[in-house]
């Protein structure tokens, strides 16, 4: 069985709530030995305000686990208190950041086989003055790694990110052919994590009609179906560039395993369409499985009781599947 590492994400949000409900899930317990790694006083109000029974088993190694059902293994790191609930915060940032640093570390030891991130806020990084504007940025620079993409899965949908947090307006210069080329490999990593045997990998193209030979933008023909047709002579069993207008049908449909997508909306809104509950956040390319929610730290619903962890539950499930 899996030891997985949970953070609690930004205190303020909804994270410890929806941690709360998925550890204590029956499902959830029987599949893994989840470590929460958190500030204990949050957890237990969390834990409290999900309707859920606290019983902490409070450890610093993954060595001195509970295994027995119900038991919430807190690793903690240190009562928070001067934050302000619903509202991005300096403190939350720190305490959140102190969560996934942690959590990498016991990642990158081989205590847990997987980290489980509960969501965070961009706004509150930034207040605390760290320079990483997310997750994935984060955790490739603690785990020093530069080859890395953000694939999202849900229902029958899996996407795959060239450029992740750009505005729009800087995106096509972000689509060169090695860009493109390296997020074609990372799509078949992803595959091979989530055992897919003979996967299908499509890419789409950045323009209407994936810029219908040249007349709606050229970088089709620059930058995509060159990195393609490159993947192909390395033997990876992928195709495009192909009209994003039409590719995500035939994913729905099951006849594509996994789809690159050129920017962050392209792929998300698909996905969020038709999973919004139950999409799953997978960083491609680290030494380690890491996966979360595919939604924020809604700030408008926390600390009221009433955020589904129907995000959460399926991020742990996925984590105890993959494999590096």
């Amino acid at each position: 069985m899996k030891t997985i590492a949970i953070t609690m994400g930004d205190p303020a949000g909804i994270g410890p709530e929806i941690v709360a409900h998925a550890v204590s899930n029956r499902e959830i317990q029987k599949i893994c030995r989840p470590i929460v790694i958190g500030a204990r006083n949050i957890l237990e109000e969390s834990f409290r305000l999900a309707g859920q029974i606290f019983r902490p088993k409070m450890i610093t190694t993954a060595a001195m686990v509970d295994p027995s059902p119900g038991a919430v293994n807190i690793m903690d790191i240190g009562s928070l208190r001067d934050f302000r609930r619903e509202k991005a915060s300096a403190a939350g940032g720190k305490a959140s950041a102190a969560c996934i640093e942690k959590a990498v570390e016991l990642a990158l030891s081989k205590q847990v086989d997987a980290v489980v991130t509960a969501p965070i806020s961009k706004e509150a990084f930034k207040a605390a003055g760290l320079k990483w504007p997310g997750h994935t940025e984060m955790l490739a620079e603690l785990t020093g790694t530069t080859n890395y993409a953000m694939m999202l899965a849900g229902g029958p949908l899996r996407v795959i990110l060239v450029t992740i947090h750009a505005a729009l307006r800087n995106v096509p210069a972000l689509i060169t052919k090695a860009s493109v080329l390296k997020t074609i490999l990372l799509a078949k990593k992803a595959c091979d994590m989530m055992g897919l045997k003979d996967p299908n990998i499509a890419v789409a193209g950045l323009n209407p009609h994936a810029g219908e030979t040249g007349i709606f933008g050229s970088e089709e023909i620059e930058a995509i179906s060159p990195a393609v047709e490159d993947a192909r002579r390395q033997g990876l069993p992928v195709s495009g560039p192909y009209p994003p207008d039409t590719l995500f049908h035939k994913a729905y449909k099951g006849e594509i395993d996994i789809v690159v997508c050129m920017y962050h909306d392209q792929g998300l809104i698909p996905l969020k369409m038709i999973c919004f509950d139950t999409g799953v956040n997978v960083t491609v390319g680290l030494p380690i499985i890491r996966t979360s929610p595919d939604h924020g730290t809604a700030y408008d619903i926390a600390w009221k009781g009433i955020a589904s962890p129907s995000s959460m539950t399926e991020a742990i499930r996925l984590a105890v599947r993959l494999q590096l």
